[in-house]
């Protein structure tokens, strides 16, 4: 009966971050901001296959990432779902500051390799995909901000606006990619996910000698 009843209070408790995801079956699927939720919806017929819903908020930015979707929410939080779980969530840092007047236009910024660059007037920050991990932050020049709406792609590079006054236009634009901000002779960190710790067998450890 106490089992009974733990089992019972876990599943009444509230899911955190007001999370609500509803999976339907299977198949391919393309994701897409409908309803105040995201959505997956079969790519042959068109069905509803699965609905992830916060509670009391809205995404205002989806962006798909190989079989996953990545989407930014009236709150300032990034959620990662794949339509079975939601594999991540990360706060952006200031988001109630500039969000309500920015929305979700140009904010999250594939940068390849698998990292996500998030633009905000403040700071360009970037997350690894495979499991959210912060991997460098770029703040705005002193006196300065990051307009992200006007960002646009250059091959491997995103050049991204960052107006200034007096300033030269040289100046007003930042190169990124998924190192971080490109300039000669930088030394960045690995973005590659953890190798797993390999525990050492000592299979042939020698015996002690005998007495």
């Amino acid at each position: 009966m106490a089992l009974g009843l733990l089992e019972a209070a876990r599943q009444l408790r509230p899911a955190p971050y007001g999370d609500r995801l509803h999976h339907r079956g299977q198949g391919e699927w393309a994701a897409r901001a409908h309803g105040g939720a995201v959505a997956g919806y079969d790519r042959r017929t068109g069905a509803l296959r699965w609905r992830y819903a916060r509670v009391g908020h809205r995404p205002l930015a989806v962006l798909p990432a190989r079989g996953e979707v990545i989407a930014l929410w009236d709150d300032g939080l990034l959620t990662d779902t794949d339509g079975r779980s939601v594999r991540w969530h990360r706060a952006l840092p200031d988001a109630a500051e500039w969000l309500p007047a920015q929305g979700g236009t140009g904010v999250l910024r594939p940068l390849g390799r698998g990292i996500l660059a998030v633009v905000s007037p403040r700071r360009v920050t970037a997350y690894r995909t495979a499991d959210g991990d912060l991997r460098w932050v770029l703040p705005a020049r002193k006196g300065c901000f990051f307009r992200a709406e006007d960002a646009v792609r250059r091959g491997a590079a995103l050049l991204l606006a960052q107006p200034c006054a007096d300033t030269a236009w040289t100046g007003q634009l930042v190169a990124l990619d998924h190192l971080g901000r490109i300039a000669p002779g930088r030394t960045p960190l690995s973005n590659d996910l953890p190798r797993p710790h390999l525990a050492r067998t000592d299979a042939e450890k020698p015996l002690a000698r005998p007495r």
